[in-house]
């Protein structure tokens, strides 16, 4: 395939898709959109939701499988566009529009490598999922989709990484923590206030570090971002609260993490889902190893995505630059696309997994 051309409908692909709002769980139109493009192009999709795959044609169950994945779905707009959002506009090699950086891009250039990989014969089977939902880390999304394909041996995952391999990815827990006292009259000396209870915790996690730190990935992080307590001035509240967000590495499962929470603080804690775990990938794998030849440097990313919903070894590898996702003007550059294609290519072409 001429790589001219290639670039050129990804391109044109991407300026469609930002024409068709995607916020998470509302993808059917971008969803129908890729639908329509793959049949173009003469390949038959499934698709179940607002989710899409497509498998090479010539598959074989004696081949390993690799999946390509990156995700339609996009945040709501933020304040401070001067563009419209929803409007692809070009500018020189910048091009503007919701999803464009996180994860348009991605999409398209993971579409179109596979769309070069399966031109020829291969010694691994590709399947390439447009997944929905990411940006909520949805049930609906690839989570649904992954039983639906044949057994995974390696992952690419398309995510705004400057092209470099994310190797390692930290994962998340939400706690919704509750503080408990006795309620009383702020003026007399009566009661026990439960934000003084909820303080001594709050202070736990904002002190405790945990033993094991990631050489990729730093230290678990935990941040309590919400407390909310109180019905009046006077009285002295029973109830007291707060949020912690974690991010863990993959030196600890979620389910480690809320053990040793559970038994350190007073308060009573409830995580909302374990689901989203840290990863990590052998830095001998041979992809990093090719990636690393080429001179990209693995790295671990502090971003989640859907890597935390795969068990098998992935990468997370994209255009673009993760400080542009969920901003004002959202931007990838043109040859930002052009160079992922064929370094996606370059990268997996005859690749041994």
């Amino acid at each position: 395939m001429n790589m001219d051309e290639v670039f050129y409908d990804a391109v044109d692909l991407l300026k469609e898709m930002i024409g068709k709002p995607s916020l998470s769980r509302e993808e059917s139109e971008v969803a129908d959109l890729v639908c329509d493009y793959l049949a173009q192009k003469g390949a038959i999709s499934s698709r179940k939701g607002n989710n899409l795959w497509v498998v090479s044609p010539a598959f074989d169950d004696q081949k390993p499988t690799i999946l390509l994945n990156s995700h339609i779905d996009t945040v709501k707009p933020v304040s401070g566009w001067t563009k419209d959002p929803f409007k692809p506009e070009p500018e020189g090699d910048f091009l503007y529009g919701l999803g464009s950086n996180d994860a348009g891009a991605s999409v398209v250039s993971l579409l179109h490598a596979f769309l070069v990989l399966t031109q020829k014969p291969q010694p691994y089977n590709l399947v390439f999922v447009a997944s929905a939902e990411e940006e909520v880390s949805g049930k609906g999304g690839i989570e649904s989709v992954l039983p639906e394909l044949p057994n995974i041996a390696f992952a690419v995952v398309g995510e705004p990484t400057e092209m470099h391999p994310a190797v390692a990815e930290k994962g998340l827990m939400v706690l919704d923590c509750t503080a408990h006292g006795k309620s009383g009259h702020a003026a007399r000396n009566e009661g026990d206030n439960a934000i003084y209870r909820a303080m001594d915790d709050i202070g736990w996690f904002q002190t405790y570090r945990f033993p094991k730190s990631s050489e990729l990935l730093g230290d678990v992080k935990m941040s309590v971002t919400m407390v909310q307590a109180g019905t009046q001035h006077n009285v002295v509240p029973d109830k007291c609260t707060f949020v912690v967000d974690i991010r863990s590495n993959e030196l600890y499962s979620n389910t480690e993490i809320f053990e040793i929470v559970s038994a350190k603080i007073q308060s009573e804690a409830k995580a909302r889902s374990f689901r989203l775990n840290s990863s990590r990938i052998d830095l001998g794998h041979p992809f990093v190893e090719r990636a690393r030849m080429i001179g990209k440097t693995p790295y671990g990313s502090p971003t989640l995505s859907d890597q935390a919903l795969m068990p098998f070894p992935s990468v997370k590898i994209g255009p673009g630059k993760s400080a542009r996702s969920h901003t004002a003007d959202e931007y990838i550059r043109l040859s930002e696309i052009r160079e992922a294609i064929e370094l996606y290519v370059r990268l997996l072409d005859g690749l041994l997994v």
